[in-house]
């Protein structure tokens, strides 16, 4: 038996990191500090489902569509063009609102998932979910509630979440890293008193995938992977040093 044709990002260095791309259904949850990429990398993933006719939605509890807009704009991308062809969603709520509307089979988010055979789900950002309770089994019951509906609409959705160090603690509460099948994890890294991007698989159940720690550059067009760092150490630490040799 075959396995499921992978997902892919849109992103050529990340899908080589993922063996193909991610695996259809599931959770993949994107970390990061501010600025580091998460939306970019979310919109070139919706991006790639829209230029093969797979309509996506993005889900946010934080920017307006007008903002969504102007920062794709920046990058060359229409994403007006996409919700007149029908290929793209920005659905606007708050985390205690998506919660019941799509555990409501006769929803209007439901009714969406149905109508525009919807594929690929972007959620801005999981974060928000730890304010709705401090009680850490609680918590988890909220993710596992929220990435069930999703896989029960068949969608592959990427998560994606503030990394700092009470952001951090608040997701783990909830055991966030063990609920979600993936875990990207994004971060800025001083190399010789210069700020570099890193990008990094942390965790992809049910798949091989890269384990190097690799660079990325924001360019216009999106994200590009340019390879792995050569010859440095402590690199997830934000300030990496030279191999001694």
């Amino acid at each position: 038996m075959s396995a499921k044709p992978r997902v892919e990002s849109g992103i050529t260095g990340l899908d080589k990191m993922l063996s193909g791309g991610f695996i259809p259904g599931t959770a993949n949850l994107v970390r990061g500090a501010p600025g580091t990429g998460k939306t970019v990398l979310a919109l070139q993933y919706l991006l790639q489902g829209v230029e093969h006719g797979e309509p996506g939605l993005l889900i946010s509890f934080e920017e307006f569509p007008q903002a969504l807009q102007n920062d794709a704009q920046a990058l060359g991308w229409d994403l007006r063009a996409w919700q007149e062809q029908g290929l793209l969603h920005l659905y606007f709520t708050s985390p205690q609102v998506l919660l019941k509307s799509l555990e409501a089979p006769a929803g209007p988010l439901s009714e969406l998932f149905v109508e525009k055979d919807i594929k690929r789900v972007v959620l801005d950002s999981v974060t928000h979910f730890t304010r709705l309770t401090n009680e850490q089994q609680q918590l988890r019951g909220i993710y596992n509630r929220l990435i069930n509906a999703l896989k029960r609409e068949g969608a592959t959705s990427l998560l994606l979440a503030e990394e700092g160090r009470i952001e951090g603690q608040r997701a783990e509460r909830g055991a966030l890293s063990f609920v979600v099948d993936t875990i990207i994890l994004l971060r800025y890294v001083e190399v010789e008193s210069a700020i570099q991007r890193a990008i990094a698989v942390m965790k992809m159940r049910g798949s091989d995938h890269v384990k190097e720690i690799r660079r990325f550059e924001i360019r216009q067009g999106g994200i590009v992977v340019t390879g792995p760092f050569e010859n440095r150490e402590n690199i997830l630490t934000g300030i990496s040093h030279r191999v001694s040799r």
